[in-house]
């Protein structure tokens, strides 16, 4: 038997994929707001129901809430968060102390990215002058001697080290002949112990891409969390095809949401069927749900999966 106490520094997430569960993340923008209120609001319908709440860390390099005081205020309302990190806002001083920070505030699992390059006055804002002081493998391998060795990279000792579950991004791309999935294999020896991929809807290419992965041995050191959340129309699948990097649409799902008569309740059946069937999938061990413009359809997603309160999956 494990003992409480350890499992006080194991999120559910991480004790989920360790037991082989089928994990369910769901991902939210922080607010642009200065008070608690609306944050708490946006992440109620998912309370409960999935296994943690990722907080994005100024998505498309526009300004939002804090991620890690997002994260902060989420687990002390009862949400388990993920809180994104990315390399491009902070100095390798800055990130290694929000690691700490995120430690001692009860934030265990961490999604390290390199971020979003700032567009120029996106959003009508004035850009921003990105830092990029290392690259999200480097901040990982850091990650990972803080945690593990206790150390930061100047050789000062961490006491107590911090209690962190690590996670990366990915992408799912389709196997050609002679691909390997040498990405995949180069973020797990950094330290990833999970990863959360890019939207994607072609379960074809899932199938293909997860096998390779199974063949290398690498769902076996590392879970993968398939992204992928219900699309409210042919124009929004069209959008994030044609404008989110690396998300996969195929036509047949375009096509569908055309014939619909109502493209909205199509997009939510989509979403469940194709979840149903990546809990068969040998190597995907969870979903990551995203809704771009669509968020409110994530909790009618999990009503049709199941997931209807705590500990139901």
């Amino acid at each position: 038997m494990v003992d409480a106490g350890v499992l006080s520094d194991i999120s559910r997430l991480q004790r989920t994929l360790a037991a082989g569960e089928f994990a369910v993340t769901a991902e939210i923008t922080p607010p642009v707001a200065g008070v608690p209120e609306p944050l708490c609001a946006m992440a109620a319908p998912l309370k409960g129901r999935v296994d943690a709440v990722n907080v994005t860390d100024g998505p498309r390099a526009r300004v939002h809430m804090s991620a890690l005081a997002a994260a902060a205020i989420l687990l002390a309302d009862g949400v388990e968060p993920v809180l994104q990190v990315t390399c491009r806002d902070r100095n390798r001083i800055a990130l290694q102390a929000d690691l700490l920070g995120a430690s001692a505030l009860g934030i265990r699992n961490l999604l390290l990215m390199r971020g979003d390059d700032p567009g120029e006055g996106e959003g009508g804002e004035p850009p921003a002058t990105p830092v990029f002081d290392m690259e999200s493998a480097d901040l990982m391998a850091i990650a990972v001697a803080m945690r593990d060795r206790g150390v930061l990279p100047s050789g000062r000792a961490i006491a107590p080290p911090p209690s962190l579950f690590i996670g990366a991004a990915e992408m799912p791309v389709e196997p050609k002949e002679g691909w390997a999935p040498t990405r995949t294999a180069e973020k797990i020896a950094s330290g990833a112990q999970f990863f959360q991929t890019q939207l994607c809807y072609d379960i074809g290419l899932v199938r293909r891409w997860a096998a390779r992965l199974v063949d290398a041995g690498l769902t076996q050191r590392a879970a993968v969390l398939l992204g992928t959340g219900p699309v409210g129309s042919a124009r929004s699948a069209r959008w994030m095809r044609d404008n989110l990097y690396g998300v996969v649409v195929p036509d047949a799902v375009i096509e569908r949401l055309e014939k619909a008569s109502d493209p909205v309740a199509e997009g939510i059946r989509m979403c469940a069927d194709f979840i149903a069937e990546l809990r068969e999938m040998r190597g995907i061990a969870g979903v990551h749900l995203m809704a771009p413009g669509n968020a409110r359809a994530i909790p009618q997603v999990l009503d049709l999966c199941g997931r209807t309160g705590q500990g139901v999956g």
